[in-house]
């Protein structure tokens, strides 16, 4: 099953025109990178966050947020934010917040 197209476009519209964004295909769908630093991404499953392990309690006390799992297994420093997380501009902001200073803390690609 594909990746929404529309929740993609939702996510660029919150990444903005900020300098070292990119796209890839990973994971059967869409990431977006930071100097080649996964930010966030699109997959079958909805839309995920990587806010790393020191920012992943903050980010599952945002309603609507939970572990991402592929194949069973939660991944550490990932999070999954559900159809209401998403459809809130307030809950994205934080989401896209945590996970920028993640990947701005890390050496580029």
């Amino acid at each position: 099953m594909a990746y929404d197209e529309g929740l993609a476009e939702l996510i660029r519209g919150d990444l903005g025109e900020r300098s070292g964004i990119s796209e890839r295909r990973m994971f059967g769908g869409l990431a977006f990178m930071l100097y080649g630093n996964m930010v966030c991404g699109v997959t079958s499953q909805g839309a995920m966050y990587c806010v790393g392990k020191a920012r992943e309690a903050e980010a599952m006390r945002i309603p609507g947020t939970g572990p991402m799992e592929f194949t069973g297994k939660p991944m550490g420093g990932m999070v999954a934010a559900d159809d209401e997380a998403m459809a809130d501009d307030g809950r994205r902001a934080a989401l896209t917040r945590l996970a920028f200073e993640h990947a701005e803390s890390l050496p580029a690609k």
